[in-house]
């Protein structure tokens, strides 16, 4: 097997140095080919908005200006999901075809010859090719997220985002970005330089090191930066949580409530964090929003997914996604005609520098990385149905009669969110398959009934 595989990277990276492929105009193809695919979703998705009443499980409750509001909201939601999708792809589209990309690489190596390095300070180059291309994918898409929040999300009366708020978020997150961006492009580039043709086992453990530096980061120095976490107040809905999460002997460290109503009236809960010391974090809005037994069936709900390792399980997916990626990027890594193809000059495709060669071939990959992504989608409904399974049996694992109405307050709390949300209840099956990491609400309320019928008979 192992000799079948090398024989196939070696005729793979034949084919790429040799071959007098015009892989540009194949991207074009290719992410074309997704944008207009994800345009049709939206058209198969788009006539269910016309729909005048919810399914005939949620009908009792939503009131009918409730659904109407929703179905208005999804509509100008796909509007502008459709029309911004199409802007991104014109725009990439445009610096592909223009040769941004290699303009962005002669204007960085000017800057470092400026700051007098040689060209043998690939890194310090490619640090400054990657801003230069961030400032440019991103400026374009400030106006498109301003008329989101103050358009869109302003109609529908979710948003909360002050214009100064706007604007300090986006500077953080730029500068946040950059901050932890820098050094993480500066290693991934290092370990390849060090490593040669054996970076994978490398590569990879040093990509997981990095994911687990920001699970312990992120709560503690970024989030702060952007929202205000406050231990849970004491009363009815944390003693309910804490005592759930002994019962269950989840490793409870921190409960929070985060003021998710300072940009959004949008409600949710998670919990993040090492194996010995997790974190649960309630949006205000959902305490607001729901009663205490259904905000604990919620959390019954996350919990789950600790008790069947579901982060884990979709760790390891993440993983050998990333080492077949990896497995396949030597072909790419010292193709001087691969870089020509993107109008790169022979001088630099003769280079191959790391950066540029990873960004290209990552183009490539775009119409698999669709399919995958559907496939991880998959995966994560099915987590989904195991998670709210596990709500509904929690009365027999916990021997607690108070937990035998589990199932019933779940899909409360899940039609609550739903509502209050605007959420659509009408969802295309392919259009939900590729875009949704969820099943549908009616999905999983028919899903709550079986599984409480279960739980009725075992005892």
């Amino acid at each position: 097997m192992f000799a079948t595989a090398g024989t196939l990277e070696r005729k793979l990276t034949e084919f790429v140095s040799t071959e007098p492929v015009d892989w540009k105009f194949y991207v074009q193809v290719f992410t074309w080919t997704v944008c207009l695919f994800e345009s049709y979703l939206l058209f198969r998705q788009f006539p269910l908005y016309s729909k005048t009443e919810p399914p005939a499980v949620l009908k009792e409750h939503f009131k009918d200006d409730t659904f109407k509001k929703s179905q208005e909201y999804g509509k100008d939601k796909a509007k502008f999901s459709l029309y911004s999708g199409l802007f991104k792809q014109i725009l990439d589209s445009a610096l592909l075809h223009y040769g941004v990309y290699a303009w962005s690489w002669d204007v960085a190596g000017s800057i470092r010859s400026a700051l007098g390095h040689g060209p043998e300070h690939e890194i310090i180059q490619s640090l400054f090719f990657a801003v230069i291309l961030f400032l440019v994918l991103s400026i374009p898409s400030v106006p498109l997220s301003a008329y989101q929040t103050f358009v869109l999300e302003e109609k529908h009366g979710f948003n909360k985002t002050t214009p100064r708020l706007f604007v300090t978020d986006t500077v953080k997150g730029w500068l946040v970005g950059f901050a932890l961006g820098a050094p993480f492009l500066a290693a991934f580039l290092k370990i390849f330089k060090w490593a040669g043709d054996s970076f994978i086992p490398f590569l990879m453990a040093f990509l997981l090191s990095f994911q687990i530096l920001m699970v312990l980061i992120y709560p503690t120095v970024i989030q702060p930066l952007f929202n205000r976490l406050t231990p849970l107040p004491k009363g009815n809905l944390r003693e309910r949580i804490e005592n759930l999460a002994s019962q269950l002997n989840f490793p409870l460290k921190y409960l929070y409530e985060i003021d998710g109503s300072k940009r959004s009236s949008h409600s949710n809960a998670y919990f993040y964090g090492l194996p010995w010391s997790k974190h649960i974090v309630i949006f205000d809005t959902l305490i607001k929003q729901s009663k205490a037994e259904e905000v604990e069936a919620v959390l019954a709900h996350e919990l789950g997914h600790w008790y069947y390792m579901h982060p884990t399980k979709l760790l390891v997916v993440s993983q050998v996604h990333i080492f077949s990626i990896l497995a396949l990027f030597p072909a790419f890594i010292h193709a001087p005609r691969f870089l020509q193809a993107f109008d790169f000059s022979e001088e630099v495709a003769a280079q191959t520098p790391t950066i540029l060669s990873f960004i290209l071939f990552q183009m490539i990959l775009m119409p698999m990385e669709a399919v995958i992504g559907m496939a991880t989608n998959a995966i994560s409904r099915r987590f989904e149905f195991e998670a709210d399974q596990f709500a509904c049996e929690l009365q027999h694992k916990l021997k607690s009669e108070n937990m035998k109405d589990m199932g019933d307050r779940l899909g409360t709390a899940l039609i609550t969110l739903h509502v209050e949300n605007l959420s659509t209840v009408w969802v295309d099956w392919l259009y939900s398959a590729y875009h949704h990491s969820h099943p549908t609400l009616t999905e999983r309320l028919k899903a709550l009934e079986a599984y409480q019928a279960a739980a009725k008979k075992s005892t």
